[in-house]
């Protein structure tokens, strides 16, 4: 694994388009050091690489959806007569984003 160490995170911050104060800096290499001593931690365990790596820390039940099965569609003027604002055959919203 690669070193983490001041020119390391400058360069990284560098990349990334900001800067931080010195004291910023160390204490970001102060965590750093840390999570590198608990990954050593971690990797010291037994077996560890005979494991198969989780995607969620608890047991996913996914047994209450439905099962898809098609069902006849709402008629369209059907499904637009509730909408506050109706344009072209679709509902029109509001403006978002710029």
């Amino acid at each position: 694994m690669k070193e983490i160490n001041l020119e390391v995170l400058k360069d990284a911050a560098n990349r990334l388009m900001f800067d931080m104060s010195p004291e910023e800096y160390q204490t970001l290499l102060e965590e750093f050091s840390i999570l590198t001593k608990q990954m050593e931690t971690i990797g010291k365990i037994e077996g560890l690489d005979e494991m198969e790596p989780m995607t969620f820390p608890f047991p996913c039940e996914t047994s209450f959806l439905r099962e898809d099965e098609p069902e006849v569609a709402l008629p369209r003027d059907e499904a637009l007569k509730n909408a506050g604002s109706v344009q072209d055959h679709q509902i029109k919203l509001p403006k978002v984003v710029g």
